[in-house]
Parts: C-alpha cells; structure tokens; sequence
C-alpha cells in the first residue's frame, strides 16, 4: 500500500489535472457512486495525453515522495473466529447481548470457581469451610462472617485487579454502539472498570459498591463497608438491629436483583447477536440466558469448552432447537484474551483496544506518587 507524502511542484495546472484525472481513473471503479451520481450534462475531462503534459508530468514526478504505508500484521485466525469478524464487520449488529463468567477476569489474577486445583472452591481449605460454597452462604455469614471477609479483603474491586482485554473488548462494542448490554456473573466489577456503563451492565450476581443488613432490609453505607471489611478486616454491624451487614452481592439463599428481571426479557427480544464467554453455564437462572434470544439470533462461544445448549453429542450444537434454518452457532475453542485479540487484529481494532486497556490498569500503590 503506497500513500503520496508531498507534491511540491504543484504549480502546473497541466500538471495537476493529469495527476487529479490518473487518480480518478485508478480509484474509481465503473460501478462506483460518484459515477452514478455524476450529472448527465458533465464534460469529460479533457484529454491530458499531449507532448507538453507529458512533458511536465515527467519532470514533476521528482518531486513526488512515495513511501510504503505500514500495516499491522494479520494473525493466524481459526475459522471460528474468522467467521465472528466476518459477522461483526458487516456492521448488522447493534444489540450485541453479551454473557460473562469468571472465565474473563482469570487473566486479571481473579479465580474461578470450579477449575479442578486453581478454581476459588479448590483453595478455600484456609478457611475451615464445612463445604466450598459455604463461603458465599447467606445463614452461614450470619453466624461466622470470618470467611467471607477475609476473602473479600483479598478481591475487593478496585484495589489489586486491572480489567483484561477482554473487559477492553466490551467497552469497545459500546463505544462502537454495537453492546445493548452485558449480563456479568461476576461480582469484581471489571467490566465498570473498564469502561463500559453501568446503564449498560447487569450483574446478576450484585456488586460491592452497596451494602446492607443481612438480617433486616436497612441499607448501609458501601464505602464505610468497604473500609470496615478492608481496613480492619471484621463484618459491619447494623446500626438499627445490630445484624452483619454485607456488601450487595447475590449470596446462595437470596433472589437476583430487581434491574436483572426488569430487563432480561426485553433484551431478549431486542437481541441481534449472543455473544458468551468464559462461562461453564452451571448456575441458574442466568444459565438460562443462551436459550432465550430470538431464533434469528447467531450465537456465539468464546470459552475452553462447550457448554450449555453449545453442545450437543460431544460437538458443538450445529441447528439449535429453537433455531431457524440459516442459522448456526460458533465455537472459538480457547482463551478468551488470546482469541479477542486475534479478533480485533482481523477487525483492524487492536490499537483502540490496547488504548483501551492501557488506560484502565491500575496503578500499584508503590508507583503512586
């Protein structure tokens, strides 16, 4: 790819029409709309091929500097993903619905839950649990919130964990105007951190940025919950019934927020595109989701596995049951930075989305000045 750096004798009138008529003739095609929209009662140019422009278009040429114009490498994509940038480039989806799991914040040094040996319930051995999920137990909290205060010291958003580039990738589609929402099951608040809205955020699972009473319905003031759990590493207490209070993530024993029902089934219906990633689909209700989009809906898996309704007879599910004849799902098999980023490389995206990214990360408080 070539682009003129200077034309610095562009003095010639013969000249410069014979270089304006050259780029014409190499740039637009028979079939283009300038040629469509160009009055019936146009001239043609006239003819620059005499002596004396030939003459002047050779000695101007000296004064043209052309320089290879530098390109980013295209990477290696699978078909899968090739097919997913094919998708997003023909720029037919503007409701994007996307599902997230811990799998998409592994990368910012958060755990999953379930991964055999590294996965959060495999390493909660510290604190003498009777069972893994105990931690996250809403009776158990009340009589012994040692655990989870710990823990939550340890993961509490905004202090150790920057957003990974796929956090990045969200905030992208929303600033490109393709994301009608994110539905996150996670509760580190990455997705907000990175950039994305929280008009466009559902999490499913609560946040920490409120809290209130585990025993009666007072709310509590998030930021003296965050300083009381972090700083001195004890459960507030509830200034009206003397209860532990927690911040407002979804504990086993409690219902989904008000905003996740409110929502959920107009986008569903609004949906043009699923896109979910980093998720084993085991928890209910929001495992539901896949299977709620219209039938004209593409869906798409970026995870190490297939799960959910993605997988049907140990492959990936080719005609869902509620899918329409066109339609197919994709699964791009592996790690969800790794395949974002050869997405946004075949996009010609991946300088907005390390901007993105970089300008997100936090920095460690022994660099702050």
């Amino acid at each position: 790819i070539y682009h003129i750096t200077s034309l610095t004798n562009a003095s010639s009138p013969k000249l410069a029409a014979c270089y304006n008529t050259e780029a014409m003739a190499k740039t637009e095609s028979p079939k283009s709309s300038v040629q469509t929209d160009m009055a019936p009662e146009s001239k043609p140019a006239k003819d620059p091929g005499t002596d004396d422009d030939i003459a002047d278009l050779t000695k101007g040429l000296g004064s043209f500097s052309i320089e290879t114009k530098p390109t980013s490498r295209k990477l290696n994509a699978p078909a899968a993903i090739q097919h997913f940038a094919d998708l997003l480039a023909s720029n037919k989806f503007r409701n994007i619905v996307i599902l997230t799991g811990a799998g998409v914040s592994c990368s910012a040094g958060i755990p999953d839950f379930r991964t055999p040996g590294t996965g959060l319930y495999d390493n909660l051995q510290k604190y003498n649990l009777p069972f893994p999920e105990a931690v996250f137990d809403l009776n158990f909290y009340r009589n012994n919130p040692a655990p989870f205060v710990q823990l939550a010291s340890e993961l509490w958003p905004g202090l150790k964990h920057s957003p990974t580039v796929t956090h990045s990738f969200i905030a992208l589609l929303e600033k490109k105007g393709m994301l009608l929402r994110n539905y996150t099951q996670n509760i580190d608040m990455l997705e907000l951190l990175a950039g994305v809205s929280e008009e466009k955020i559902i999490e499913c699972h609560g946040h920490f940025r409120t809290a209130s009473c585990t025993t009666c319905p007072a709310a509590f003031d998030g930021n003296e919950c965050k300083r009381i759990i972090v700083n001195e590493k004890r459960a507030p207490l509830c200034k009206k019934c003397g209860g532990a209070v927690k911040p407002d993530i979804v504990f086993f024993g409690e219902g989904l927020p008000g905003r996740f029902h409110r929502l959920l089934r107009q986008d569903m219906k609004k949906a043009d595109l699923l896109l979910v990633m980093g998720t084993s689909l085991m928890v209910g209700p929001v495992n539901m989701i896949p299977d709620m989009v219209p039938k004209s809906c593409p869906r798409v898996l970026l995870n190490r596995e297939l799960v959910g309704s993605f997988l049907k007879r140990g492959g990936v599910q080719t005609r869902r049951k509620n899918y329409d004849k066109t339609g197919k799902d994709t699964f791009c098999a592996g790690d969800c930075d790794e395949n974002i980023r050869i997405l946004c490389n075949l996009l010609d995206w991946e300088e907005e989305l390390d901007e993105l990214n970089s300008s997100t990360r936090l920095i460690p408080p022994k660099a702050r000045k």
